[in-house]
């Protein structure tokens, strides 16, 4: 070694392999948010002509099976999904509020046509003018009756929001009053 020459310098320890320190707990929110979105169980709540498109969705030709939903529960217990579709009249809406009770957290619902969503054409006083007099609502899908696409992006929709992360609309709802009710 000449003056000029310095030593070499020991190389300094590594600890943490150049991997960041939540690396684990990362990754593992992200397989469990995968694994969530992709394998919603729906619970089917069908009325009227609603529940044809659904029949229809659940069939061969649409295949709901290629979005992970294709475990229909038909007990709450086993459901995370809540599908209402169709007509919802006053002495429906006990038992609806059951059943979504009845549900394991995380639970997500979504409205499917224009009668669970508003009260349809029934501008009545014994039907439901929209679900969410009743239950919280994750996502609203029109059409009177809606199509199996519809179904499918509606479905889509609460997929983005488990991936997302986002909480179920059951996390901040509060119910409104029925149209037509004074305090």
């Amino acid at each position: 070694m000449g003056s000029s020459e310095r030593p070499p310098k020991p190389a300094p320890e590594r600890t943490d392999w150049g991997i960041p320190e939540n690396w684990l707990t990362t990754k593992l929110d992200f397989f469990v948010k995968w694994a969530r979105k992709n394998s919603l169980w729906p619970m089917p709540f069908m009325t009227a002509c609603c529940g044809i498109e659904f029949m229809a969705a659940a069939g061969s030709h649409y295949d709901i099976s290629r979005y992970g939903s294709e475990v229909l529960r038909y007990s709450p217990r086993q459901a995370d999904l809540l599908i209402i579709g169709g007509t919802v009249t006053d002495k429906m809406a006990p038992i609806l509020k059951t059943i979504y009770d009845q549900m394991p957290e995380p639970k997500w619902v979504m409205a499917m046509g224009v009668c669970a969503s508003s009260g349809g054409f029934y501008r009545a006083y014994h039907v439901v003018q929209g679900i969410d007099e009743i239950i919280p609502v994750d996502v609203y899908v029109p059409g009177c009756p809606p199509t199996p696409e519809g179904l499918f992006h509606g479905l889509l929709l609460i997929q983005k929001k488990i991936a997302r992360g986002e909480k179920p609309a059951s996390a901040t709802w509060k119910p409104r009053k029925p149209l037509g009710v004074e305090e």
